[in-house]
């Protein structure tokens, strides 16, 4: 088209088009408002002309008109060939079509805000008016902003504000004293909820208002709306308002001052603005300035802050300096911010209120306003109420408007309850607002995808305020035509003014973001899921700017769901398949993060993400991964949050406990865990939760039905929520510990809250600590406490109280029958009140309610005021207290005189036992026991004690009284006083008195021992720390003679320890037998000269004997030690005296040596190490000898010659211990010297005395001419050992033994010559002595002696590696006769024994026995030796020995085994056990056995005997026994053929024969344990054991065994028997039998039983009673039920009977033990895994006395109760000497085995056995 057609056509169009225009005047005025923000609509009245309107939006560019064009065409119905041309020509990028009359360079200039030209305030001079004048200019500017508001800003909604929530912590006091409610706007009157927010009477500046709150929650909205309500007239405090949005201060880069900030970027005045400055700066305090979006402020960060020189800043600091008054002082000045840190420009003392958006009425109020139709309101509320998750959606102002939107589009036609099927979600709640645009077909699916492209942009460069060219038109107007975007008016710099749009709301940024990330095809899946990340709150206590993507998460989370591919698919114009995977790709990034493990914050976005998802499989993986403690610290929750994340819970199985800490909550929030089956423990601690939390909370609890534990901690709950939470707590029956603590509770609440210890049966604690309440209400509390049968304990310590509760069982008498001991129930209750400002004035009140109850075992008075009267009046009333253990009356200002009056008030009281007092430490503490028949209490809990205590035969009598009077500041003066108090009502008989760390001194001592007799008999006095000398000393020891009860005296004077003990005292505190109670006197550190000594001996002559004394002290001269020995005759009563850690000199040992010729009567004397020495004295009577010891003395061989000869003065010398000294060689030789001197006949020790080899073989050399000595130990190693022993009396031989001596070759001859010599030496033992085979070899050859027996004993390695042959080698060298020879591998030793002179030797005293080796010899000349020199050889033992066939077995065919042959057949016991032997072997020594006529006991367990061995072993036996007939021999009574697998077959051959054996007495056939339970096999047997023999081989052996008339054993264990076999054996049982085994007791019986049933079982122990000689009866492990065996006659020998897991129940028992009283020698009863209970037990119980040789009884693995346990223990009390009752893995509490452990030792639950 050409130039000249495109103007002719533009000017018609432009006609056309004013013409349009002119029929949609109103349409054209919000396009107006839209496009052009910042222009001026003239009056109300007067029209505007549409030409200029329409030339008006051209001039703004080419963008905003392209944008107007296409939503006129979108809006308004224009013909399609208008639409084109309008397009075509307006529609392009050209710009050159222009209307008609316009030139392309006219611009219609940018008016500013008021349509003025624009002034500068910075640069107008000062004018000099008149006040007049100026206050007129002022007041006109002032109606300007108003009038300005009004027409720029007028709101078409009615505004409904959000809750509004003090923060505690910043709250002016002023306001918290006027507002008594935590919530503001919840009246109607909205103006009350707004002067709230300015507390105009206080003078404190800053004056500073943050508002926090979430996104949504309306905190622009409210901003505007106060500008509003301001304009309207309502605000009249504040004379101007200005409000700014940091968004748009962001968009200043240059520096502002303080007026233009007021007036260039906001309403300049007409003139002279210097002169309206100055009257806001003189009426600052009614200026308000509100700046929105702190959160959204640019570096906020930053600490600079940068003035110009004209006093210009930036924006942030211009805020800054208004906040902290540098800038307009006094103005008032409000922000609003997203919860977290706040900018360091806002003051510490800014006042902060949290915005929690609506609740319930605000949401009806809401929808009120919205839907005009009333019809409709009802419908849109009905649907809200019945819809929980649309009304908690609801919740969040902007979701409110959606919904309403959403609601407003579905409600007509549409079914009740629609909204819950289409709007579950916030995601899906704005696709149905999307949804519901495009009903009239004007939704535009790539203006949306292009709408979500801008959005992604921002979101990404962090632009929320976009220009006419960030937006392309078509998506501007589709925006613009579907209100999805706004505009503004917004200014860069002063003077300068252009046009902003953004997005409604910033969460429709955020949904438009995720529907172009969702729909995009240019969008891959892994920059999608870049974006599913959780946002931590944590970031906000640390970083003031937030980040602009908080629910884009949350939005693709929700575009994930199902319900939203549809629509997907239709925007992204893909099929669902690919909108699937998308989606699948976002729900695999939440199941991951649903594993992992998060804080609070972020698991409360995981949630919001899951639930939006809408897939059960993924709420139920995220529910189970939370922990199950799940704590939330300081951060703030709304309702949504807990709602969403109580969505999520419902899809857990197992309990959880949520912990909110710190974290600011919505008043409702509480709401939200309506129907929450999940949370076990619910704890709230904030400042910010008040009466509407507490009433929301009410509304929740009933329907918890999990909640057991409820904590409401530091909140401000005041009268009016504890009503609400009063009201529905008791029908939470569940419910085990309250908490109230740190709230505001005044005495009426406080009691209120007590009546909850009545109303919920299984409350275990209630703590209202922290709360208001006088000592009127404390009394009371104590009466519920005392009262109440639940309450086990009330602590009250300055502001805490707590219950402690342990609620009586429910049915007790019916579970336990009335015989159940009273100690599984309750203790009385522990009321403690510490702390609590009690006075004297309260005592009678408080003792009058503590008599009311029942009685205490326990009560804390400590830390009062009841000073000296006080105590004395409760002290006086303890004993009508009826308290059981404690009163503790400490730290309540008592005095020494108190002290007194508590001692004579005391004096009455019987059933005291302790009384500690300490001035110094503030303690009075008093300690009660039970009184005689003091189980009785009062109301239900008396009657259940009395009905289930069992009777009592007698009452047991009080202890001994503790008192301690420690710290008083008693002094000498006081003594007359206190003796006279302590003396009144026999207060100490047989007592204990404290009396340490006053100030009695030596004065107050004498006066005090004056008065002891007086206070009658003590267990214990302790004076200790009474500034006490050594004169004290000497008159308590003169006492003892005096106090015929003490009986040891304790002193130390420099640790000022004093103690005065009685009889029973000493015995338990010095662990002195009852058969030795001696007098006992101990001074320790004390510095004790030989006058001290002499006083000391003169005052204890008069003592009563025996007496022991023990003195301490750091040094003892000879002088003062010669005055002690000399004084000892005038003590004959003396049995002990003891020097402890006392030095002395080397001349000691001399002086105590010399003590025998002083005094006859010592019996042992013994020093050691030069510090300790110890006297024993006895009667002259006694005559054992005397032992005396001087170790470690130092002494030297010149001591030797001395130390003899006054030793030589003893009588009878039975130990002589000098270890430890340096004797050396010499010393030993001295003493050797001197010994045929001393009348030793015992030990002399001379060990660690550094005596060499020399010394040891000059022992050897001594050995002659010391007749007396009969035995030498030598150890020269690390061991150092040398004693010898002497002996009066004729004894055969000396033994000398020598280990680690380390001979050379060259101690060879004199080590020969010396044992040549000492004919008196029998045995010479040498251990580890260096001695190789060729010295062994060298001294055998050189040992020579005339006559007699000499034995060698070599243990050395080598001996178990050399072999035999070489031993036996060695063995020919020797000179003497080979008596003995014994050769052990495993012991690596040699034992020989020689016989002088060389004759031929007795073949009966030789034994040859070759244990533990491994013959490996196949010398002939050797063996034939052997034959020669054990031809009369009667024991062979071969046992644990390799007799396998190869060419080095001593057993073989070729020679050597015919030595086998030949020694076996003089055998009388042989054992082959546990050997490993091939089958020619085991022929050969079976054909060996044949040949034997003096054999009896045979044993082969554990031998390999095969089908042709074992038939070969019985034709031996047959031939043996003939043999022995033949020869008149002993026959054979021990046959062992145990675990060798014999069988059936087998046991027939073995049946055929036993008739033959007439002598035979035992049989076992049980297999033989060894291990922990020992060897169970007894000597004589005929094990069968373990041989797999079945029914048909026992009946056959069991005719046999009834053959065997002489049989006392019969072991058939694990073998499959069953009764056949029993029968059979119950016919004929041997008169003489001892044992019958069935089984062999082992270990959880894991060996299978011999399989007898009851008839089997039972036949043979009747059969039994013709047994009179039973000892043993063991059927364990067979199957007993119903057929359990009963005696009629008894067995009077029987010691043990086992019937372990034998299937015995009650009724089987009756009659077993029925039986068992006729078993009188019964040691041992084993019913283990069985089936017995309580009634059982109780026949056991009625049995147990009667049996005096019971010793244990084991009931393991039964069915015994508590109830039975006790039944037990009252048998064994009434008189049982049985040792153990074992009751482990019984269905007994823990708790219950403890307490009847504790009354019977005897019965033990443990599972290790101690008794065994």
């Amino acid at each position: 088209m050409d130039p000249v057609s495109v103007q002719l056509s533009s000017k018609n169009l432009w006609a056309w088009l004013v013409r349009l225009v002119s029929q949609h005047p109103e349409w054209l005025s919000t396009k107006m408002r839209f496009f052009l923000p910042t222009m001026g609509m003239g009056s109300s009245d007067e029209t505007p002309d549409p030409d200029w309107q329409l030339r008006q939006l051209h001039a703004q560019g080419q963008a905003t008109w392209q944008s107007f064009i296409y939503g006129l065409c979108m809006e308004l119905e224009v013909p399609l060939h208008l639409e084109v041309p309008l397009l075509s020509i307006w529609g392009q990028d050209d710009g050159k079509a222009r209307p008609g009359g316009m030139q392309g360079n006219q611009h219609s200039p940018m008016p500013n805000r008021a349509s003025r030209p624009h002034q500068s305030c910075g640069t107008s001079p000062r004018r000099k008016q008149c006040r007049k004048q100026q206050l007129e200019l002022v007041k006109k500017y002032l109606q300007l902003l108003k009038t300005f508001t009004q027409q720029h800003f007028a709101s078409q909604l009615a505004h409904v504000p959000p809750i509004l929530q003090w923060s505690r912590a910043s709250t002016p006091l002023d306001a918290q004293e006027e507002a008594g409610e935590n919530d503001l706007g919840l009246d109607d009157d909205i103006d009350v909820s707004i002067q709230d927010l300015f507390n105009f009477k206080t003078h404190k500046e800053p004056r500073v208002t943050v508002l926090l709150g979430k996104a949504g929650m309306g905190k622009t909205t409210l901003a505007h709306w106060l500008r509003q309500k301001w304009a309207s007239g309502q605000l009249d405090h504040f004379q101007a308002l200005f409000l700014f949005e940091f968004r748009h201060l962001n968009l200043i880069t240059c520096f502002l001052t303080l007026s233009q900030l007021l007036f260039d970027l906001y309403l300049s005045p007409e003139s002279e603005p210097d002169a309206v400055f100055q009257y806001l700066e003189e009426n600052a305090r009614q200026v308000l300035l509100i700046f929105d979006g702190l959160d959204e402020a640019l570096h906020l960060h930053s600490n600079k802050k940068p003035v110009a020189a004209d006093g210009a800043r930036s924006a942030l600091t211009l805020f800054s300096d208004l906040c902290r008054g540098t800038l307009l002082p006094g103005c008032w000045v409000m922000a609003t911010s997203r919860p977290g840190k706040l900018p360091t420009c806002v003051p510490t003392e800014a006042a902060l209120v949290y915005m929690w958006g609506f609740d319930g009425l605000r949401v009806e109020k809401y929808m009120s306003y919205f839907f005009k139709d009333l019809l409709s309101q009802e419908v849109a509320l009905a649907e809200m109420r019945t819809n929980r998750r649309l009304r908690g959606m609801c919740a969040v102002p902007e979701l409110c408007r959606v919904a309403c939107l959403c609601l407003h589009h579905l409600l007509p036609g549409s079914p009740p309850g629609q909204s819950e099927a289409l709007l579950p979600t916030v995601t899906q709640l704005y696709l149905q607002m999307l949804l519901s645009l495009g009903a009239h077909g004007t939704l535009s699916y790539p203006s949306l995808l292009g709408l979500g492209k801008v959005a992604l942009e921002g979101l990404d460069t962090g632009k929320v305020i976009f220009s006419a060219e960030d937006i392309p038109p078509s998506v501007m107007a589709f925006g613009a035509v579907h209100s999805l975007l706004t505009s503004f008016s917004i200014c860069t710099k002063p003077g300068v003014q252009e046009t902003g749009y953004a997005f409604s709301h910033f969460s429709l940024q955020e949904f438009l973001a995720a529907l172009h990330l969702m729909a995009s095809d240019r969008t891959n899946t892994d920059k999608l899921t870049c974006h599913v990340t959780l946002n931590s709150h944590w970031v906000l206590r640390t970083q003031t700017r937030h980040g602009l993507s908080d629910h884009l998460p949350t939005f693709l989370a929700g575009l994930a769901s199902h319900a939203c591919r549809p629509f997907l698919s239709h925007l992204a114009q893909r099929d669902e398949a690919w909108v699937g995977t998308r989606q699948a790709a976002v729900v695999q990034v939440l199941r991951k993060l649903a594993t992992r493990k998060f804080t609070g914050p972020k698991v409360v976005e995981l949630c919001h993400c899951v639930a939006e998802t809408q897939e059960p499989e993924l709420a139920r993986l995220t529910a189970q991964n939370l922990p199950f403690q799940l704590s939330f610290h300081n951060f703030p929750l709304t309702h949504a949050d807990l709602a969403t994340l109580v969505s999520i819970l419902e899809h857990r199985a197992m309990p959880i406990q949520l912990d909110f800490d710190g974290c600011p909550l919505e008043p409702n929030c509480p709401e939200a865990l309506m129907g929450c089956g999940q949370v076990k423990n619910l704890s709230f601690k904030s400042r910010k939760c008040g009466d509407a939390f507490a009433e929301a909370l009410s509304r929740s609890l009933p329907t918890m039905g999990s909640l057991q534990v409820l904590g409401l901690t530091g909140s401000q709950v005041t009268a009016r929520g504890i009503g609400h939470l009063m009201q529905v707590l008791p029908l939470c029956s569940q419910l085990e510990e309250v908490g109230f603590q740190d709230n505001q509770l005044k005495d009426s609440e406080v009691l209120k809250v007590i009546k909850l210890l009545s109303c919920l049966p299984r409350l275990q604690k209630l703590d209202l600590s922290r709360n208001n309440f006088s000592t009127s209400t404390l009394l009371c509390l104590v009466k519920a406490a005392v009262t109440c049968p639940a309450v086990r304990k009330l602590h009250v310590r300055e502001s805490d109280l707590v219950f402690l509760l342990s609620p009586l069982p429910e049915t007790a008498t019916e579970r336990h029958g009335s015989t159940f001991p009273s100690e599984f129930l309750c203790s009385p209750p522990h009321p403690r009140l510490q702390k609590c400002h009690l006075r004297v004035h309260d005592v009678e009140a408080l003792i009058e309610l503590l008599q009311e109850g029942p009685r205490l075992e326990e009560v804390d008075l400590s830390e009062n005021y009841l000073e000296d009267e006080g105590c004395r009046l409760l002290a006086e009333a303890a004993q009508q207290l009826r308290i059981t253990r404690k009163l503790d009356l400490s730290h309540n200002e008592l005095s020494d005189s108190g002290v007194i009056y508590v001692l004579r008030a005391m004096s009455m009281c019987q059933t005291l036992t302790e009384l500690r007092i300490s001035l110094l430490s503030n303690t009075v503490v008093l300690m009660f026991a039970q009184e005689p028949g003091g189980q009785e209490g009062s109301g239900e809990r008396a009657a259940m004690r009395n009905s289930l205590a069992p009777p009592v035969a007698s009452e047991p009598p009080l202890g001994p009284r503790r008192i301690r009077l420690a710290h008083c500041g008693f002094r000498a003066k006081h003594i007359e006083k206190l003796c006279k108090a302590l003396g009144a009502g026999c207060l100490l008989s047989s007592g204990h008195l404290d009396l340490s760390d006053n100030a009695l001194s030596d004065e107050g001592l004498t006066l005090l021992a004056q008065r002891l007799p007086g206070l009658g008999p003590l267990q214990s006095l302790n004076l200790s720390k009474n500034g006490l000398t050594l004169n004290a000393v000497f008159t308590l020891a003169q006492s003892m003679s005096a106090l015929k009860w003490l009986f040891h005296l304790d002193i130390s004077l420099e640790s000022e320890l004093v103690f005065l003990r009685g009889e029973k005292a000493t015995l338990s505190s010095l662990h002195i037998s009852c058969s030795d109670p001696c007098p006992h006197t101990c001074l320790r550190e004390c510095q004790l000269e030989p006058s001290s000594l002499a006083r000391l001996c003169a005052a204890l002559e008069d003592c009563p004997g025996p007496l022991k004394v023990q003195l301490s002290c750091k040094t003892l001269s000879d002088e003062g030690l010669e005055t002690l020995l000399r004084s000892l005759p005038r003590l004959p009563q003396l049995s002990l005296l003891q020097l402890s850690h006392t030095d002395l000199s080397l001349r000691s040992p001399l002086l105590l040596a010399d003590i025998f010729g002083l005094c006859p009567r010592i019996r042992k004397v013994a020093l050691s190490s030069l510090h300790h020495v110890a006297l024993h004295f006895g009667s002259s009577k006694e005559q054992n000898g005397v032992c005396c010891g001087f170790t470690g003395c130092s002494l030297r061989q010149e001591h030797m010659k001395p130390l003899c000869h006054m030793l030589s003065q003893c009588e009878a010398l039975r130990q002589l211990d000098l270890t430890d000294n340096l004797l050396g060689d010499d010393g030993l030789r001295y003493m050797l010297e001197y010994l045929p001197q001393l009348p030793i006949a015992g030990w002399l020790d001379l060990s660690h005395n550094r005596i060499s080899l020399e010394g040891t073989l000059h022992l050897l050399e001594t050995l002659p001419f010391c007749p007396h000595i009969r035995q030498a130990l030598v150890n020269l190693g690390f061991k150092q050992h040398f004693r010898i022993r002497f002996s009066k009396q004729d004894e055969a031989g000396i033994t000398l033994r020598l280990s680690e001596c380390s001979f050379e070759p060259e101690h060879l001859p004199r080590l020969a010559a010396g044992l040549s010599q000492a004919q008196q030496l029998m045995e010479l033992s040498l251990t580890q002595c260096h001695l190789d085979l060729q010295q062994l070899t060298v001294l055998l050859s050189l040992v020579r002696r005339q006559t007699g027996l000499l034995g060698l004993r070599v243990q050395e390695p080598w001996v178990g590696q050399v072999g035999v042959p070489a031993l036996l080698e060695v063995c020919t060298h020797a000179l003497g006769l080979i008596a003995e020879l014994s050769i052990s591998e495993t012991q690596q030793q040699l034992w020989i024994q020689l016989e002088f002179p060389h004759h031929e030797e007795n073949p009966e005293a030789v034994a040859l026995r070759l244990a533990h080796c491994d013959l490996g010899t196949h010398h002939s000349l050797l063996v034939r030796q052997l034959m020669v020199t054990c031809n009369r050889l009667r024991q062979l033992s071969l046992s644990q020995m390799n007799l396998c066939n190869d060419d080095d077995t001593l057993i073989s065919i070729s020679g050597p085994g015919h030595a086998c042959l030949i020694l076996a057949s003089c055998l009388v016991p042989s054992s082959f056990s546990h050997n490993q032997c091939d089958a020619e072997n085991t022929e050969l020594l079976v054909q060996a056995l044949q040949g034997t006529c003096g054999l009896r006991r045979l044993h082969f367990s554990h031998f390999p005997l095969g089908g042709s061995t074992l038939a070969m072993l019985i034709q031996g036996l047959s031939h043996m026994t003939v043999l022995q007939c033949l020869c008149s021999g002993p026959l054979l009574f021990s046959l062992s053929l145990s675990h060798t697998q014999i069988g059936d077959t087998g046991a027939e051959h073995l049946a055929a024969i036993l008739p033959e054996f007439p002598e035979l007495r035992k049989i076992d056939l049980c297999v033989q344990a060894g291990g922990l339970w020992g060897n169970l096999t007894v000597t004589l047997s005929c094990s069968l054991s373990g041989n797999s023999i079945g029914l048909a081989g026992g009946v056959q052996l069991a005719k046999s065994l009834t053959l065997c008339r002489r049989l006392e054993e019969v072991m058939l264990g694990h073998n499959v028997l069953g009764d056949p076999t029993a029968l059979e054996l119950a016919q004929g049982l041997p008169p003489h039998l001892r044992v019958l085994r069935l089984l062999l007791p082992c270990p959880f019986h894991s060996l299978p039983s011999s399989h007898l049933g009851p008839k089997g079982a039972l036949r043979l122990v009747q059969a039994l009673e013709w047994c009179p000689n039973m000892e043993e009866i063991i059927l364990a492990g067979n199957k007993l039920a119903g057929g359990v065996p009963h005696f009629c006659k008894g067995f009077r020998l029987l010691r043990q009977i086992d019937m372990v897991s034998c299937e015995i129940d009650d009724q089987a028992a009756k009659r077993l033990v029925a039986s068992l009283i006729l078993c009188p020698a019964l040691e041992e009863i084993l019913l283990s895994w069985n089936l017995l209970g309580d009634e059982a037990a109780a026949e056991l119980a009625q049995v147990l006395p009667q049996m005096i040789q019971l010793k244990r009884v084991d009931l393991e693995k039964n069915r015994i109760s508590a109830q039975g346990a006790w039944l037990l223990a009252q048998g064994l009390a009434r008189g049982s000497c049985i040792q153990v009752i074992r009751l482990w893995n019984n269905p007994i509490p823990p708790s219950a085995a403890q307490c009847l452990q504790s009354q019977e030792p005897r019965l033990d639950f443990a599972f290790f056995d101690k008794h065994s």
